[in-house]
């Protein structure tokens, strides 16, 4: 526990009687004692001792806010749930965190059928853009939600607001009403996966806890490849709003058990009690807010507009990077200004771990979700085979992913140390896209694409929470929730930048390639896609432009080769610290 100290504030005298002909003032009344536990002690002097009367505490108060230290206990203090209610915790967190994955990508399948029924081909971007974008937006202000209210309310009105949303877009009946309940259910999104693993930090010791946000990890991975294909299976089977339905019943059981079963402890809600709604309300920084979501939006719709709406040179896109420019440093700045009543304060993000934490998240999202985006592509345009054909094509990624997570997790609650698996993460990741980078036209047979995905899921599944983890451990419990969301935000982050990057260098190869190639016109290429591939071109031209085409895709898997060997810069300037070795931590609302 911490050792208090008591520090003299301020003395106040005793007045001297009248008509004495010396100092208005003369011995000491009371000496106000500052110490560890934020209280304020009045003790009184005895007058003519000099000294303090023994046992003579006049009064004392507690000031929650009187400094910004927060209250400390140690993990003995907090009542952790166990046996089948913990069980029933963790399958409710794994299937909140299930729904995140799915509805990033289960739409990709279902845009055909639906831009067919509402006619609103123009819309296509927005129906994925917007969801993004709430989703980046408000990550950061869900993490202070998370530190400043009970942590179970907030996550349950995320879930409640994701729901509110899916169901908006399963009964739309316009394409701006299926926009509008895309960008609602990403709002909720932002509560919802950062929520999972704070809960999963209030819920479970930190020397156990990596195993737990290894399948919290694994979870969300399996969504995300197996979207597309539930999306084409709902599709052609069903229909499309299936797509948003299924959200309902599997967000319905995370509400209920959530609802029931978690019961935060005593301890970690104490902060939020001490402090007035008011003055939590005030530490939610809404100048930063404000000032930080259209930041976001600006460069989010930069990035979609640049090279598909608009060239990247036109005066709309670069307006949108300067204001963002603008914006971010204004954001800076007002986070420096606020420090503790920062979204982000300062001494968050300098601390070592977190900082490089941060760089290793934000380029191993990029590198994944890149790398998810673009090798079904491979599969549909030089394979020739349907949307849910590439998905099962996906499996030995997405399964090494699993493993790999899943045994991380256990080896880091075994031995402590997950610094480790950051750097593997980013050998095997860099190792594994070199591999892919070597898929060609023709002549890549299974044992290739196969194994090579297996490397690359590996590396992948090794580092995805190991950022959390080093949140968890080198933060004291009341600043997980900030640095959490943190980390998270940098991963969406991370993917949507580099998966327009890569986007950007896929098609500008695309296009020199296909302009060496005569009566080939590089629009209808590009607005066929890689399933109507062989269909938009003559047959006498369909191998020179799947050479031309997997050139391309490999030029996009280099992009990931850069990112996976960048996110070595941040595993490297992690500190070594254990899990094992944390003893006290800080109260978390």
């Amino acid at each position: 526990m911490e050792r208090s100290t008591s520090i003299l504030l301020f003395i106040v005298m005793h007045p001297r009687k009248k008509g004495s002909d010396s100092n208005e003032y003369s011995s000491p009344l009371a000496v106000v004692h500052v110490d560890g536990t934020n209280s304020i002690e009045l003790q009184e002097y005895c007058p003519d001792e000099g000294r303090k009367k023994s046992g003579s505490i006049r009064e004392r108060v507690v000031y929650p806010h009187f400094t910004e230290k927060k209250p400390r206990v140690s993990e003995g203090d907090i009542v952790y749930p166990q046996g089948l209610k913990l069980v029933f915790i963790t399958i409710a967190l794994c299937l909140a965190v299930f729904l995140v994955g799915l509805d990033n990508t289960i739409i990709a399948t279902a845009i055909p059928k639906i831009t067919t029924q509402f006619n609103s081909l123009d819309d296509v971007g927005w129906y994925g853009s917007s969801y993004l974008l709430t989703t980046a937006a408000f990550q950061l202000l869900f993490g202070r939600f998370y530190s400043f209210l009970p942590v179970k309310v907030v996550f349950l009105t995320a879930i409640s607001i994701f729901e509110l949303g899916s169901l908006i877009c399963g009964v739309a009946p316009s394409s701006n009403a299926l926009i509008v309940g895309r960008a609602i259910a990403g709002l909720g999104c932002a509560g919802i996966f950062s929520g999972a693993l704070i809960i999963i930090a209030n819920t479970v010791p930190l020397g156990k806890r990596p195993i737990y946000t290894g399948i919290i990890g694994a979870m969300y991975g399996i969504a995300s490849v197996a979207g597309p294909l539930l999306g084409g299976l709902f599709t052609d089977r069903a229909t499309w709003r299936w797509c948003f339905f299924v959200n309902l019943p599997i967000g319905g059981i995370t509400l209920v058990v959530i609802a029931l079963f978690f019961t935060p402890s005593r301890a970690t809600n104490k902060m939020n009690e001490d402090l007035p709604l008011w003055s939590r309300i005030s530490r939610f920084d809404p100048i930063g807010t404000i000032i930080f979501v259209p930041s976001i939006v600006t460069l989010l719709l930069a990035l979609q507009w640049g090279g598909s709406k608009y060239a990247w040179n036109d005066g709309r896109v670069i307006a949108l990077f300067v204001i963002f420019g603008l914006l971010i440093m204004s954001f800076i700045g007002v986070q420096f200004w606020r420090q503790e009543d920062a979204t982000v304060p300062p001494r968050i993000l300098m601390q070592r771990s977190i900082l490089c934490g941060c760089l290793s998240s934000m380029f191993l999202g990029a590198s994944f979700f890149s790398m998810i985006y673009y090798i079904p592509l491979w599969f549909q345009a030089i394979k020739g085979v349907s949307a849910e054909h590439s998905g099962i094509n996906n499996i030995p990624l997405i399964l090494s992913f699993v493993v790999a997570s899943v045994s991380a997790g256990g080896v880091v609650t075994a031995f402590g140390y997950y610094t480790p698996f950051m750097i593997l993460s980013s050998i095997f990741m860099a190792v594994g896209a070199g591999l892919i980078t070597t898929f060609r036209a023709t002549g890549t047979g299974h044992l290739h694409w196969i194994g090579y995905q297996i490397v690359f899921g590996l590396g992948a599944g090794f580092g995805q929470q190991q950022p959390i983890m080093a949140a968890q451990t080198v933060l004291p419990l009341a600043d997980v929730p900030t640095g959490t969301s943190l980390i998270v935000f940098l991963q969406i982050l991370g993917a949507s930048l580099f998966i327009s990057v890569a986007q950007n260098v896929f098609t500008n190869e695309l296009v020199a390639g296909l302009a060496t190639i005569p009566d080939i016109n590089p629009k209808i290429v590009l607005d066929a896609g890689a399933t109507t591939l062989r269909d938009a071109v003559p047959p006498r031209y369909v191998p020179a432009v799947l050479e031309v085409y997997n050139r391309a895709l490999v030029s996009a898997f280099y992009v990931v080769v850069a990112t996976s060997s960048l996110s070595l810069i941040g595993a490297l300037g992690m500190e070594w610290r254990s899990v094992k070795t944390k003893k006290a931590e800080n109260v978390a609302g």
